[in-house]
């Protein structure tokens, strides 16, 4: 039972983000069992690892889903977040990050700084979360510390700053070096529970202090008292140092770097001392950005329990014994067990009628959340992730959560008329925990289609269709999510006339369509009329009746992108026109455009980053070759090479099962999404479009 802190600088809410094996799981595992939260070690392969509770994290070994979970260290609440390292999970580090205070990256010691520890740092870059790093796999043969923390310098454009040193490494790692308090630590029993601080071994003195030097010199940027003491030459007070690397952390100027082996229970302790010493407390962290709907004002919102309640719903769960699960990152005033919440989003009050500390998938009930609180709470029914809620009817939004695009479909065809409705429940609920899923009708075969982000993704969740809701169904064969754009511009004008005896309909509106040079805005509107020819207020259903034509492409029926749409002119009716009717007309327009504008169809294509060795190049580039692949590049590790692709996703279904092939199964290779492309004109034809 944790005993309730109301003080807000004891409070860390952190995530534990890195790639794909790297021991994210593992090293938070170790977290648990040393803040008294297991009795026992939980392990990975075993399938015992707290944080991995799905069955299928546990068959597999790796995280799917962001598990949250409360523990103590010393006089400090940490609340940890431990995200997925595969990219087909890429939208549970994404929501984490959004409603985190600060983060523990960790690092493979030999790999350093691997393809999804890139994309997981970028993102904690968008959200400006401040970080510390942990060099896991210190007994790993190639292990490297120095070398891994240039790969930070080198591939994340960080500032890492060593506030520790390994003593020896891999087979011979058996402690660090504290260059904060100049002592050794050595672990003195296999479950690492108990350690010494020594003195440093002479052999690593004089590198201790080349390092410390290194440290105090970064650190005193941010404390000007330190500076002095450092250019007079005085001895450093270790509080001193500590908080100046706070500062400094905070403010995201610098990384400190911490190294240790969680598999063999050493570096655990340290790291938990080094999230409470420099990882930012809710206190800590700048205002969150809010809109004020009625006045349309941007505002701030300070970590304030006094204030009014607000907090994120950022995470949809459903829980088999107690329903749906409503994770939420308070940030403003408090909240009591039966009490009700408006969400501003939709305009709507609804009542919590149970709060939850979640440890993974163990529950501890509470009966407040205060500002700086990360819990799930029971009884919302009609929010759902990236939605606000306040108290007395607050119409005040916070920013909402970026969802990706899926870039892969399948088809589903349940067995029976009972799997017909158990499969709509099924996706209803799914798409509810994750909004990178994607569901819809296919109005030609009548078959449902699901969309995702992988393969395994979209593995993943029909094997929990099949198990958590018992729905017998076919799988089709993964398809490519294509898209459709334009290449030039042009105009068309729609019109919707129809009389029928009373009252009747009128619409026109003519529209500009061109390429949009800003891709990642994916879709802009103006509204270029002058002198009233159409009233504002149907301006809006024009973008509406678009934005519905834009959902079916000329080419093969695909959503188009990359598009900007412009009203230049149009007429009204003062007593037939209407939303519906200009609505249609926008929608007649942008089809009439369309066809003067060069529709092409897109394809994702995806970066892929294959290690292997020398002996398989070769047969890897050919084979990357066949599949239209661009090869950006080559790189060194060791005697392991790395190569850097780019290949359409059409080209890659089952290639998994072909590398381990050409390689013996000494390769292996990450796949990440990474932008849409035209489709070379014979591709499209052999496809048929």
């Amino acid at each position: 039972m944790i005993v309730r802190n109301k003080i807000l600088d004891k409070i860390r809410n952190i995530g534990i983000m890195a790639h794909i094996d790297a021991g994210k799981t593992t090293t938070t595992e170790r977290m648990l069992f040393y803040t008294g939260k297991k009795y026992k070690i939980g392990s990975v392969d075993e399938g015992t690892a707290t944080m991995d509770w799905m069955d299928q994290e546990k068959e597999r070994g790796i995280t799917i889903t962001s598990a949250a979970i409360t523990c103590p260290w010393k006089d400090t609440r940490i609340n940890i977040i431990d995200t997925p390292g595969h990219v087909d999970f890429t939208i549970e580090v994404e929501r984490a990050l959004r409603v985190l205070d600060g983060a523990v990256a960790v690092f493979d010691a030999q790999a350093g700084v691997e393809p999804q520890s890139e994309t997981v740092w970028r993102q904690a870059d968008k959200y400006e979360i401040p970080r510390i790093a942990f060099m896991n796999k210190m007994d790993k043969t190639g292990a490297d510390f120095k070398n891994s923390i240039q790969t930070m310098v080198d591939k994340l454009a960080a500032n890492p700053v060593a506030i520790q040193l390994p003593i020896g490494s891999e087979s011979d790692f058996r402690g660090v070096i504290d260059l904060i308090k100049m002592k050794s630590i050595i672990w003195t029993n296999d479950e690492g529970s108990e350690f010494e601080y020594r003195d440093i071994p002479e052999s690593l003195f004089e590198e201790a202090m080349n390092v410390r030097e290194d440290l105090i010199m970064h650190a005193a940027e941010y404390d000007e008292e330190l500076m002095e003491d450092f250019l007079e030459g005085k001895e450093i007070e270790s509080e001193k140092l500590k908080s100046a690397i706070r500062k400094g952390t905070i403010n995201n100027q610098i990384v400190p770097v911490l190294c240790g082996t969680a598999f063999k229970n050493k570096g655990i302790q340290p790291l938990l001392d080094a999230i409470v010493d420099f990882l930012p407390s809710p206190v800590d962290m700048p205002p969150i950005k809010a809109i004020n709907l009625n006045s349309g004002k941007e505002i701030e919102i300070l970590t304030n329990p006094e204030d009014d309640f607000i907090a994120m719903a950022f995470k949809i769960m459903v829980d088999p014994f107690v329903g749906k699960l409503t994770f939420l990152r308070v940030y403003s005033g408090s909240l009591k067990k039966g009490s009700y919440v408006y969400n501003s989003n939709k305009g709507k009050k609804e009542r919590i009628s149970r709060m939850l500390f979640m440890h993974a998938d163990k529950r501890e009930e509470i009966q407040e959340l205060f500002a700086g609180d990360i819990a799930a709470v029971i009884g919302l029914k009609n929010t759902i992730t990236g939605e606000t809620l306040t108290e007395n009817n607050a119409d005040i939004v916070l920013e909402k959560i970026e969802f990706p695009e899926p870039v892969i479909s399948l088809s589903l065809e349940p067995s029976s008329k009972a799997d017909v409705t158990k499969l709509s429940k099924a996706l209803e609920a799914l798409a509810e925990e994750d909004p990178s899923l994607r569901t819809y009708i296919d109005k030609e075969t009548g078959q449902t289609i699901l969309s995702g982000m992988g393969e395994l993704h979209l593995e993943v969740i029909i094997e929990r269709i099949k198990r958590e809701f018992s729905v017998n169904l076919r799988v089709g064969h993964p398809q490519v999510a294509y898209k459709e754009t334009i290449k030039k511009e042009g105009i068309g004008e729609g019109k919707y006339i129809r009389q029928s005896g009373g009252r009747g309909q009128y619409g026109h509106a003519v529209l500009k369509v061109e390429p949009l040079e800003n891709e990642s805005a994916h879709f802009i509107f103006e509204d270029k009329t002058t002198n009233g020819v159409i009233p504002k207020e149907f301006i809006a259903p024009i973008e509406t009746g678009v934005k519905e034509s834009m959902q079916v492409g000329p080419l093969g029926g695909f959503s188009m992108i990359n598009i900007k749409v412009s009203v230049i002119n149009g007429s009204y009716h003062e007593v037939d026109s209407s939303e519906i009717a200009f609505s249609i007309a926008g929608a007649l327009a942008f089809k009439d455009a369309i066809k003067k504008c060069d529709p092409v169809l897109l394809e994702p294509i995806m970066k892929v980053e294959i290690t292997t060795p020398e002996d398989y190049m070769g047969d890897l580039i050919a084979d990357l070759n066949s599949r239209r692949a661009k090869i950006n590049g080559f790189e060194n590790k060791g005697i392991l090479r790395i190569i850097d692709a780019q290949v359409p996703l059409s080209e890659l279904f089952g290639y998994a099962t072909v590398i381990r092939s050409l390689s013996q199964g000494r390769a292996t290779h990450i796949i990440q999404f990474s932008h849409y492309n035209e489709v070379p004109k014979k591709v499209t034809e052999k496809l048929g479009y």
